[in-house]
C-alpha cells in the first residue's frame, strides 16, 4: 500500500529540519561522517521494523537527538511535527546535565517505563550506534571501552524486547559482530 500523502509530507518535513538543525554535526567514531547518518539510519530501521507502517515513529527516529543536539524546544517540536511526533522523541531524549555515568544508568533504569514505540526507537538508536563503532574505532577508545559501551547498550535494549522481531535480531546482529571484533 503506498504511503499517504500525509506520511510523505511529514517524512519529508523530518529528514530537511533534522539535515538544518544537525547541520556541521558529525558522528563520534567516523570523524567525517555527517550525523545526519545516523538519523537516516535509525529511521531506516525502524521503517524496516514496521514494514513502513509507522510514519511517526519513523519521523521520531529522524529527529530522536533533535532536543539533545541542537537548539531545538519541545513546543517548536511539537508545533512543526504533532503532539506524537514530540511525545516519542521527548521520551527518548536525556535530560541536561547528567553526568555520563548518570545518563547511562538513567536509560538503563527509565527504559522499562517507556512506550512500546519509544523502545522500538531505542533498539534502533544502540543498534546503529554499535554498528558504528564497528566501522570506525571512536578517537581515544580501547577494546575496553567500546566493550563497555556495546554491553551498556545491551542493558538499555533488555527493557526493550519482545516487540519487534526484526528489530531484536538486528541489535542481535550487531552487538555479537561487536563482541567478536572488540574481543568480548
Amino acid at each position: 500500500m503506498p504511503p499517504s500523502d500525509a506520511a510523505v509530507a511529514l517524512l519529508a518535513r523530518a529528514y530537511a529540519f533534522a539535515a538544518v538543525q544537525h547541520e556541521g554535526q558529525k558522528r563520534n567514531a567516523s570523524g567525517d561522517e555527517p550525523y545526519l547518518h545516523h538519523l537516516i539510519e535509525v529511521a531506516n530501521l525502524l521503517a524496516y521494523a514496521t514494514d513502513g507502517g509507522n510514519p511517526v515513529l519513523v519521523a521520531a527516529g529522524v529527529l530522536h537527538d533533535v532536543l539533545e543536539d541542537t537548539p531545538t524546544t519541545a513546543t517548536e517540536l511539537r508545533t512543526l511535527f504533532g503532539h506524537d511526533v514530540a511525545t516519542l522523541v521527548g521520551e527518548v531524549t536525556d535530560p541536561k546535565g547528567l553526568s555520563e555515568d548518570e545518563r547511562r544508568q538513567r536509560q538503563v533504569e527509565y527504559v522499562r517505563v517507556l512506550s512500546p514505540e519509544a523502545k522500538l526507537l531505542k533498539i534502533a538508536d544502540k543498534t546503529s550506534n554499535i554498528r558504528e563503532r564497528l566501522k570506525a574505532r571512536p578517537e581515544g577508545q580501547s577494546d575496553r571501552d567500546i566493550l563497555d559501551y556495546v554491553e551498556w547498550g545491551a542493558m538499555v535494549v533488555a527493557g526493550c524486547r519482545g516487540l519487534n522481531t526484526k528489530l531484536d535480531e538486528v541489535f542481535d546482529e550487531a552487538y555479537e559482530a561487536a563482541l567478536r571484533k572488540y574481543g568480548g
